[in-house]
């Protein structure tokens, strides 16, 4: 299932918050190599997780953590502008229709069930950018990532970027929609809707229980 939790509520769900965090050492510290820290716990966190932000998790049959991402209104301090906004020319993205996605993370598997775990997570940030009449996300990738979104059916355009290689990382944007939404339900094979009830479970109160 697709839980929709702030940073504040993970205290009610340890074990998948245990695993999301402790997923992102594995993806981000011991895979790629990012020049980050672990908690005394074993989990990655910087500065960003303690703004409470919005994380979108796709949590497994033991309630344990398979995919997530951070987004956060641009509106705010986001990691793009604090560290990023060379790959902009200097220049600042702030607007409320915009939000800043970071920390992808994918619990180790084989590549098809990280395919399908990716897919039904870009379908459940297609859910949110809809359901909040947002425009855009706004991230930075991996360039080697390019080809993976593309096959999800949901691919950046490119602001800017740096390096080279595999080290090459790009700024860009993805749109929102329901025809992207409907399109990575079809190559993900799922309903475009799937995503709705766990949407509509964690905001009872509407949208404005997000904006607030």
């Amino acid at each position: 299932m697709i839980r929709f939790l702030y940073a504040s509520q993970l205290a009610l769900h340890p074990e998948l918050a245990r695993t999301m965090f402790r997923d992102r050492t594995a993806q981000f510290i011991t895979r790629l190599g990012w020049d980050l820290n672990a908690d005394s716990e074993g989990g990655e966190r910087d500065a960003y997780d303690a703004m409470n932000p919005l994380y979108v998790i796709l949590e497994d049959g033991a309630g344990r953590h398979a995919a997530s991402m951070r987004v956060m209104p641009t509106l705010g301090r986001t990691m793009v502008n604090d560290h990023f906004s060379h790959l902009n020319n200097g220049i600042q993205i702030r607007a409320p229709f915009v939000w800043e996605c970071t920390r992808f993370c994918l619990a180790p598997g084989n590549p098809t069930e990280s395919r399908n775990r990716a897919g039904l997570l870009m379908l459940a940030g297609q859910e949110l950018g809809l359901r909040l009449g947002l425009t855009r996300a706004l991230g930075v990738y991996e360039a080697h990532m390019a080809r993976i979104y593309r096959g999800i059916g949901w691919e950046p355009s490119q602001i800017g970027a740096e390096g080279e290689g595999r080290g090459r990382i790009c700024l860009g944007i993805w749109p929102f929609g329901p025809d992207i939404r409907d399109r990575i339900a079809e190559r993900a094979g799922l309903s475009p809707d799937i995503v709705a009830p766990w949407f509509d479970a964690a905001f009872p109160s509407g949208v404005a229980a997000i904006a607030a």
